[in-house]
């Protein structure tokens, strides 16, 4: 079974994160970090709260949202987690959505938290990482940030939606920048119509 890091940051696009989960679950586990400020979100932008005194209830909400046990989840400041070490082996890793202040650290190896010391890990040992940034417009440091992580092989996978499959709904355009997260990691899915020349 594979297996899959997603992050999830404190910017605007908490569905993506959570569409993205629920897609690889079908067939891999995932092990997730949520930053602080993005349990806030979750809440503000989804119905799933995940506030909880302690981690074994974020846990337990987290697994009866998603209905699995192959969820695993790690609080934002838990360094001396498994993510931490280049020893614990993935398929690669998630940031969605991916704050600036996240892609900065993760740029500059400013790893003060799980969720870019995970990325750092990812980068060193040769993995793929996936960020997806979300905001709107860029600044020169954010496109210097983004650069940087490119050239060393991250994928910058902004969530952009395209029009040609005729979305019917919110769902509809959710699923297609989870499909094209998916590419990005060359996971199997059929969250929408591909392309095809008239």
């Amino acid at each position: 079974m594979k297996k899959y890091i997603v992050a999830v940051t404190g910017a605007s696009g908490s569905l993506f994160a959570l569409r993205l989960v629920e897609a690889l679950l079908v067939t891999s586990e995932v092990h997730l970090v949520i930053s602080s400020a993005a349990i806030k979100i979750i809440a503000y932008e989804t119905s799933l709260d995940l506030t909880s005194r302690t981690q074994e209830g974020c846990v337990s909400k987290l697994r009866q949202h998603f209905n699995t046990g192959r969820l695993f989840y790690y609080e934002d400041d838990c360094l001396h987690s498994p993510l931490s070490s280049g020893s614990f082996i993935t398929d690669g890793m998630y940031v969605v959505p991916c704050s600036m202040k996240t892609l900065s650290g993760i740029a500059n190896g400013y790893a003060d938290n799980l969720i870019i010391r995970a990325s750092d890990v990812i980068i060193k040992e040769g993995r793929r990482l996936v960020l997806s940034p979300r905001e709107m417009p860029f600044s020169a440091i954010h496109l210097e940030n983004m650069l940087k992580l490119a050239r060393l092989g991250v994928v910058i996978a902004p969530p952009v939606p395209a029009f040609y499959s005729q979305p019917k709904d919110l769902n509809e355009v959710i699923d297609f920048i989870t499909g094209k997260l998916l590419d990005a990691m060359s996971v199997q899915h059929n969250l929408f119509k591909r392309w095809k020349d008239a």
